[in-house]
């Protein structure tokens, strides 16, 4: 059997986005102090060796990640596919989500609804009716976490955002209901 660390490796690897000890300490059916402590030893593992990869915690939880130190490479095999305007809608939607698409436009200006358009068919983001059937509640996909690290690249993006009143929580029941009117 894997050790502890090894599958946290693995869940965080496999989820590709941000998780706190509480999600992991349900994914490996263990207690907090042990995955903490996996956790530790995991980060200062790869903080040991020569890899392209590192373990940080983020204010949303644990990720594995690229070292920022590798941008260069990124930048090179994966070109940027949006402009300015849609990286900064992007990085509005990712900093915020969820949000409803109405306060998103408030905040970017009407431009947003085609940077929406474009985020979605690019797959960075997913929209679904809200429960009231008003307006979009839009959120950022797994894609969007494999390709950007929200602290350093689309973060720099974006100056002095308002805060802007909290939208109502999506529960999973509405959100399975909702996915068949996308």
């Amino acid at each position: 059997m894997p050790s502890l660390a090894s599958q946290i490796e693995a869940i965080l690897y496999l989820k590709g986005q941000p998780l706190d000890v509480a999600t992991l300490a349900t994914y490996t059916g263990c207690d907090r102090p042990e995955v903490e402590s996996a956790l530790i030893e995991l980060m200062t593992d790869y903080a040991h060796r020569d890899s392209a990869l590192e373990v940080v915690e983020t204010p949303a939880g644990y990720v594995l990640q690229l070292r920022e130190s590798f941008e260069s490479v990124v930048q090179k095999m994966i070109p940027s596919q949006l402009g300015l305007g849609a990286l900064r809608t992007l990085a509005a939607i990712a900093l915020k989500q969820p949000i409803a698409q109405t306060d998103l436009v408030d905040l970017r200006g009407s431009g947003a609804y085609q940077h929406v358009q474009e985020l979605v068919e690019l797959g960075f983001i997913r929209k679904r009716r809200q429960p009231n059937g008003r307006s979009y509640v839009l959120q950022v996909t797994d894609k969007f976490h494999q390709n950007y690290e929200l602290d350093g690249i689309l973060a720099s993006q974006v100056v002095d955002l308002p805060n802007l009143t909290e939208v109502e929580n999506v529960t999973e029941a509405d959100t399975s209901a909702q996915d068949g009117l996308e």
